[in-house]
């Protein structure tokens, strides 16, 4: 058996990767340094061949590191190389939660130095060479040691936990360990803003003046209750704009980006974010918090049913990596890689609910607000951003959460403001 799940993983591996440069052929088939009509009055001839040569410059580094990436977890798994480390951890310790945390730690440390020379090129040259770039080297520093930290704390007790829940409660496993995961998600959904980000970004309220005050006179008009409406300094790692929406309840709160409110006009910006009150108010968020939760639920049940102790799928699983030794670390890297198609076949049903949620979003600003507003401020956020707006239809079905930029707007041409 272990031989079968080995060659079914060294398959996926290849599937996957193929899949990926099958997409990527397509896209690159729509390339071109010709402005094509329906990009007129959106993009000029000029800075289309620079969005084009953006989009070349980041897909080439993306090729390079996802093809090392690809490789060398195949040669991990040709050599036994997770065994050798799992191996060479247990001279140490052969307690189940200090092996999990230090084979895991060592992996995330190895793939974390491998990935930061295409970090630093993508940062320093690609994103410093079309203008959007205002990170400094001692930011980038800084930010990757708090990155690391926060990941080492929170994944560190976060796998701790599960594995000691694992390790004590049985067939229960899968469905403690669900309630634990969806109560740091509503908790991390609920205080995200106010934890996490101060670390890396200074949030201030917005201050008194026209915009807030036509913030908070739409939200009054849709009955949406809003206390909470930060500036967040984003112009201090680049140029690009955005805005989002955090939290639930009481602790909910919109985020404009100090480059987006630079961009965009009062009007601009207050369609924007009526776009984002329509998700919630159209109770996209606690959708899309209640199905992630069930995608959790499902994934940790057949998890489970491979991870069992003393099963035979759960030694062919250590045997199919090299081991001899059945643990829950190599159990839950083993069922990471085949869960693969499963995950792919979800993240397709998700992409197309998302683009739904998007176009019903949108028709929620336009009904509501403004709908030439939120097409003006979307025309600008692609353009400023240097966005690919004339991808493949068939590379947006499997990777585009989002409708593409022209579609968004020939939906909103349709919409009549109140």
């Amino acid at each position: 058996m272990d031989r079968t799940i080995y060659i079914i993983i060294i398959s996926i591996i290849v599937f996957n990767y193929l899949l990926e440069q099958f997409l990527e052929y397509l896209n690159k088939t729509y390339w071109s340094n010709k402005l094509p009509p329906d990009l007129e009055g959106i993009y000029s001839a000029e800075k289309y061949k620079k969005s084009q040569d953006y989009y070349k410059a980041n897909k080439k580094l993306s090729f390079i590191s996802g093809t090392l990436s690809f490789v060398l977890i195949l040669l991990m798994l040709h050599f036994k190389g997770f065994a050798i480390v799992d191996n060479y951890i247990r001279q140490f310790t052969v307690n189940p939660i200090l092996l999990a945390l230090l084979f895991f730690g060592i992996f995330g440390l190895v793939s974390n130095i491998l990935s930061t020379p295409f970090s630093i090129y993508d940062t320093f040259v690609i994103e410093e060479k079309y203008g959007f770039n205002k990170v400094t080297p001692k930011l980038f520093v800084l930010d990757k040691l708090k990155s690391l930290l926060l990941g080492a704390v929170i994944g560190g007790v976060l796998l701790s936990v599960v594995v000691l829940i694992y390790e004590f409660t049985g067939n229960w496993f899968w469905f403690i360990t669900w309630m634990v995961i969806t109560a740091f998600t509503i908790f991390m959904t609920m205080f995200y803003s106010t934890l996490i980000v101060p670390i890396f970004n200074k949030q201030t309220p917005l201050e008194e003046g026209e915009l807030r005050d036509a913030i908070e006179a739409f939200s009054k008009k849709v009955g949406f209750k809003l206390s909470d409406i930060y500036v967040i300094d984003g112009s201090k790692r680049s140029k690009k704009a955005n805005a989002y929406f955090s939290g639930l309840g009481s602790k909910k709160r919109i985020v404009l980006y100090d480059t987006l409110i630079k961009e965009n006009t009062v009007e601009e910006l207050v369609a924007v974010l009526a776009h984002e009150i329509g998700h919630y108010k159209l109770k996209h968020t606690r959708t899309g918090i209640i199905i992630g939760i069930i995608q959790t639920g499902l994934m940790l049940f057949i998890l489970s049913l491979f991870i069992q102790k003393g099963s035979a799928i759960s030694l062919a699983l250590a045997k199919a990596l090299g081991s001899d030794i059945p643990s829950f670390h190599l159990g839950i890297l083993a069922f990471g890689l085949l869960y693969t198609p499963l995950s792919l076949i979800l993240g397709l049903a998700l992409n197309i609910v998302s683009r739904k949620n998007e176009y019903q979003a949108d028709k929620f600003a336009g009904e509501n607000y403004n709908s030439e507003a939120l097409q003006t401020a979307l025309k600008k956020l692609s353009v400023n951003n240097l966005s690919n707006l004339n991808p493949h239809p068939v590379y947006v079905f499997f990777y585009y959460s989002h409708p593409t930029l022209l579609q968004r707007l020939n939906a909103l041409k349709k919409i009549k403001n109140n």
